[in-house]
């Protein structure tokens, strides 16, 4: 059974720092390309970074960029997620994807990520 699991959301204060997880089973992850997504309130899903395979580039959309961090332990088959210097408009629910060409498109649940004071 394909899963996604992420972990490490909560409420924190403007400013201050939250690392997410995200744990993979059920297929072969290290082929893929992985991603963590958010979606506020009202709003649409939309892309936060991305790698490729542990130790490769990383890309990551102009509001998060110097502040966020995406790596990943392919041996522990997770995603990580470290964001720094949190502001309000950083609140959302934040998702893991795995993808490969050919093989599938991947979702985890979703964790819960507070911004406020």
């Amino acid at each position: 059974q394909v899963q996604l699991v992420e972990s490490g959301g909560g409420l924190v204060q403007p400013g201050g720092s939250l690392r997410l997880s995200c744990v993979a089973s059920g297929f072969a992850f290290s082929g893929f390309t992985t991603y963590w997504y958010r979606q506020a309130p009202g709003g649409e899903r939309e892309w936060v970074a991305f790698i490729r395979r542990a130790g490769g580039d990383t890309y990551y959309t102009d509001s998060v960029k110097g502040r966020f961090t995406i790596s990943r332990d392919d041996a522990k088959r997770t995603i990580y997620l470290q964001m720094n210097n949190l502001k309000p408009e950083d609140s959302a629910v934040y998702y893991c994807r795995a993808d490969k060409l050919g093989e599938g498109t991947y979702w985890g649940q979703g964790t819960q990520v507070t911004v406020s004071s």
